[in-house]
């Protein structure tokens, strides 16, 4: 089966101006980070807008990723919902189209005790096929509810297409725990960027990266860095991702990343209400630093 690895891109979700899901540039965005080298694709997670998007919306953006990649990189469909139903349903789904995989985020807002938790992803792991891997997500600080390392285990060990866990909470002790899973045979990608060099050197299999999906860079750089066990250059290269992390996540994190994308040339449309587009005065400061960013590395081009 395969796994995620490297540089895995939390995409996000393009739409027009009166707020419609925009397929020809969701299209765009993956070919663009094709290009940019990264190893995997996880479409429709929390970098997604994923809360915000009907079932048939998710579905059409799944289809037009998987359809565009066509087998160039690795593609996890992130079919994680409100109701299990919906998420039984986006999980065949995603098997149906051709998806590499998929990812499942703890239930989310209301809370579940670790028995119900268990329930929850055994109910998605038994509608799929024995052969077709599935990830565990969990993002404690915006789901309200922690996937405990006992628990995780429990599900591993009872479904074997359960093969790994996307974690987005920056706790190395829990990130250790994981990584025993099963014996140590179990993939851990770790969600915060920031940390990527330091996640890969505890054994963690990459990192699930929204920050990539507009600078993919530094982060495929220090991908390759680390893997050519060249320590000095790759710590050089996570301080360049940190900059960009700090840049992009500023309150209203994806609006800054689909404008951050329209300056490199990369049109991926508009927010969804509630969120909003960035000012004007928002825009200009957005602008000015990232060329002052661009211009103090050599690994990206503007």
């Amino acid at each position: 089966m395969k796994h995620l690895y490297g540089v895995t891109t939390a995409m996000v979700t393009p739409f027009d101006r009166n707020g419609q899901v925009d397929l020809e540039k969701s299209a765009g965005l993956t070919e663009f980070l094709i290009s940019k080298g990264v190893h995997c694709l996880y479409p429709l997670g929390t970098t997604g807008e994923m809360v915000r998007l009907s079932v048939s919306e998710r579905k059409a953006v799944a289809e037009t990723v998987v359809k565009t990649a066509a087998g160039r990189v690795t593609v996890f469909i992130h079919v994680g919902a409100v109701t299990l139903e919906d998420t039984i349903e986006l999980a065949q789904h995603a098997h149906s189209i051709g998806a590499d995989g998929i990812g499942v985020v703890t239930p989310i807002f209301l809370g579940a005790n670790d028995r119900e938790m268990e329930q929850y992803f055994a109910s998605v792991a038994s509608s799929i096929p024995g052969d077709f891997p599935m990830y565990l997500y969990n993002i404690p600080q915006c789901a309200a509810n922690d996937l405990k390392t006992e628990v995780a285990q429990r599900i591993a060990e009872r479904f074997k297409n359960v093969i790994g866990i996307k974690y987005s909470y920056p706790d190395f002790l829990r990130t250790a725990e994981y990584l025993g899973i099963n014996d140590g045979h179990f993939s851990v990608m770790h969600g915060t960027d920031r940390l990527f060099l330091a996640s890969l050197a505890m054994g963690c299999d990459g990192t699930v990266s929204g920050v990539s999906c507009v600078y993919p860079e530094p982060f495929v750089a220090l991908y390759q860095a680390f893997q050519e066990k060249d320590l000095e250059k790759a710590r050089q290269l996570q301080k360049v991702a940190v900059k960009y992390c700090e840049t992009l996540r500023n309150g209203s994190n994806m609006s800054y990343f689909k404008e951050a994308l329209k300056m490199r040339g990369v049109d991926v449309g508009y927010m969804r209400a509630p969120q909003l587009d960035l000012t004007p005065e928002e825009k200009m400061q957005l602008q000015n630093r990232l060329n002052e960013l661009n211009n103090e590395t050599r690994y990206i081009q503007a």
